[in-house]
């Protein structure tokens, strides 16, 4: 079975309230950023404490996106979700294209030389801009680069393994 936390996808961070009629700020981390309000209902929370909520109005704003809950009505009420997290359930993501992956199926996935030599587990990914990474915690931290074909030969999510080319002394 799946762990509670591993089921949950954050896709954003409300940075705090945007005007006085309980609108909030976020940043988005879907491509593009409003995308983010095409799922619900989004999941709302911070070290592990999620509570659901309506969107009740959205819209993309300049670069950013904008939000107003239901029941959020002023300044005062939105400045309470400032910091929080949005989240959705795993399971309300599409499928993804083959040879695509969600960062959170990469999580916890081992990571192994095509010699197999075990390396470790993808603590989390990075984004540089160039490329992603993967953070691969074993006997030390190594930062991995995210390249299918060059770098990464092969992703078995159904496994739990991740083929790469990369020396083990890297």
């Amino acid at each position: 079975m799946v762990p509670e936390e591993q089921r949950r996808v954050v896709l954003g961070t409300i940075t705090g309230p945007c005007g006085v009629r309980g609108w909030v700020r976020i940043r988005s981390s879907t491509e593009p950023p409003e995308n983010i309000l095409r799922y619900a209902p989004w999941l709302v929370g911070r070290d592990g404490h999620w509570t659901m909520v309506a969107v009740a109005e959205g819209r993309a704003q300049g670069r950013g996106v904008v939000a107003r809950f239901e029941g959020c009505h002023d300044r005062d009420q939105a400045l309470r979700y400032r910091g929080r997290e949005i989240a959705i359930e795993r399971s309300r993501l599409p499928d993804p294209e083959d040879g695509e992956f969600y960062w959170t199926d990469l999580v916890g996935l081992r990571v192994a030389t095509a010699d197999g030599v075990d390396l470790g587990e993808v603590e989390r990914m990075l984004e540089t801009g160039a490329n992603d990474v993967m953070v691969v915690r074993g006997e030390f931290e190594r930062l991995i680069p995210f390249i299918s074909g060059t770098v990464v030969r092969s992703v078995d999510v159904e496994r739990g393994v991740i083929v790469v080319d990369w020396h083990p002394d890297d």
